[in-house]
């Protein structure tokens, strides 16, 4: 018997489009018909959406070792996250009645995961004075807006969850997700050597006049 956690996927895909979403509606797991713009597809689409993001983060960190061998241990980690997501938008995408016991799913075990990762780099950050704006490097640009988008995932969760029964753990990895990202994002300026851009409110405010 297998030592895998979940089920591997058993799929052939000869063709992508289908034509059965012309009507504007598509179908769950469990073979259920829902419409696009339902909250359960709105959850798991933008949990897809994030996942295209978070690769667009590791081809630039793949692109930044090419380069100059900085934030390597990054890209492992963002692969993993594109598994784990993929794996959510999984359980996301099925009705708790269709739940089998080898479904895909994120678990307690992968929050545990992220916040030890979070203390291992925080560890070796400096202590913040101020709050972070995003764009010290290409990199920290890419997971910032990975972290919003995370955070929009979770809020879309959330608001499913109050409608329908939503894994615990789906919003917990979601939470801790989103300040992975901040944390990856500040280790990613760390590495580079780029100085961080740190919130000023007074830079925003008009020059005074004495006039």
């Amino acid at each position: 018997m297998s030592q895998d956690r979940f089920d591997t996927p058993h799929l052939t895909i000869a063709r992508v489009y289908t034509r059965g979403g012309d009507t504007g509606e598509t179908s769950l797991v469990g073979g259920q018909r829902l419409p696009k713009d339902a909250p359960r597809l709105e959850a798991y689409g933008a949990v897809d959406e994030l996942n295209a993001f978070v690769g667009s983060a590791r081809a630039n960190a793949e692109a930044m070792v090419d380069r100059d061998g900085r934030a390597w241990k990054l890209v492992p980690i963002l692969l993993r996250i594109q598994h784990e997501l993929f794996n959510l938008g999984s359980i996301l995408a099925t009705l708790p009645e269709d739940v089998h016991e080898r479904q895909p799913r994120v678990t307690g075990d992968d929050v545990k995961r992220l916040e030890a990762e979070m203390d291992a780099i925080t560890r070796d950050l400096p202590p913040l004075r101020s709050f972070v704006l995003p764009g010290s490097g290409r990199l920290n640009a890419d997971l910032h807006l990975c972290r919003t988008v995370c955070r929009r995932a979770e809020r879309l969760v959330v608001a499913l969850g109050h409608a329908e029964s939503v894994p615990p753990e789906a919003i917990r990895y979601l939470n801790r997700l989103s300040d992975a990202f901040f944390v990856w994002s500040r280790w990613a300026t760390h590495l580079t050597g780029d100085p961080e851009t740190l919130w000023d409110p007074n830079h925003a405010a008009p020059a005074r006049s004495d006039a």
